[in-house]
C-alpha cells in the first residue's frame, strides 16, 4: 500500500509540472512562426533620357519625343484600318511599353464634345482596377488644350491624355506596358515615360 500511496504522490506531484512545460514550449513556439519576406521586384534600368523632333509632312502637328524610342505607324484599329495615317505607335523597347498616338479631323465645338466624351468614357474604363483618376487641364500657351489623366492602381494604362485646338485637331494618347499591370513593379517605368509625355505636351505644335 505504501508503494502504491508513493506512486500516487509521484504522479500528481510530476504530471502537472509536465503540463505546464508543455505548454510553456507550444507558446513560444508559436511566437517564433516564421515572417513572410517583403515581395521584390526585379530592378528597371532606365533609359538615358534625350529628344527628338516628330515632323511627318502628312501630319498637322510636330512634337518632341524621346530618343529611346522609335515611331512607327498604326496600321490596325480594332481589326480595321485607320481611318487616316497620323495614327501611330510610339514604342519604348526598353522598358516593353507603347504610346498609342490617333489623330482625328474635327468640324467645330460638336465634334469636341464627342471626342472628349468618348475620350472620358474609354479612360474611365479602367476604374475597375484603378484606385483613382486625376485629371490635369493642358494649356501649353501654343493653342494646344486638353487634359492628363493620371491612372492609379492596377489599370492596364497608367496615363491617358488628349489635345486639341477646340476647333479642327483633335489627338488622343495612351501609355501601356505590355506585362501584367502591377503599379508597384512599374511605377520606376510610369514615372519616367510620364516625364517624357509631359516633355511631349509641352513641346506639342499645331502647323
Amino acid at each position: 500500500m505504501a508503494s502504491k500511496r508513493c506512486i500516487l504522490f509521484f504522479i500528481k506531484a510530476i504530471v502537472p509540472h509536465c503540463i505546464l512545460f508543455s505548454l510553456l514550449i507550444f507558446i513560444s513556439s508559436c511566437r517564433q512562426s516564421p515572417i513572410p519576406k517583403p515581395k521584390g521586384y526585379f530592378k528597371i534600368h532606365l533609359p538615358q533620357r534625350g529628344y527628338q523632333t516628330y515632323n511627318n509632312p502628312d501630319c498637322p502637328f510636330t512634337f518632341q519625343f524621346p530618343t529611346y524610342s522609335n515611331i512607327t505607324k498604326d496600321t490596325l484599329y480594332f481589326d480595321s484600318k485607320p481611318e487616316n495615317d497620323c495614327w501611330m505607335n510610339l514604342n519604348i523597347p526598353s522598358l516593353n511599353g507603347t504610346i498609342y498616338i490617333s489623330y482625328k479631323d474635327m468640324n467645330g465645338k460638336e465634334d469636341l464634345g464627342k471626342l472628349i466624351d468618348d475620350t472620358h468614357k474609354l479612360t474611365f474604363r479602367h476604374t475597375v482596377k484603378a484606385d483613382f483618376i486625376d485629371e490635369s487641364d493642358i494649356d501649353n500657351h501654343n493653342g494646344v488644350y486638353g487634359v492628363l489623366y493620371d491612372v492609379g492602381g492596377d489599370a492596364a494604362s497608367a496615363v491617358q491624355f488628349f489635345l486639341t485646338d477646340s476647333t479642327s485637331h483633335f489627338i488622343r494618347g495612351s501609355l501601356y506596358f505590355n506585362t501584367v499591370p502591377n503599379a508597384d513593379s512599374l511605377a520606376p517605368a510610369v514615372n519616367f515615360v510620364k516625364e517624357d509625355i509631359l516633355e511631349m505636351i509641352k513641346t506639342f505644335r499645331w502647323k
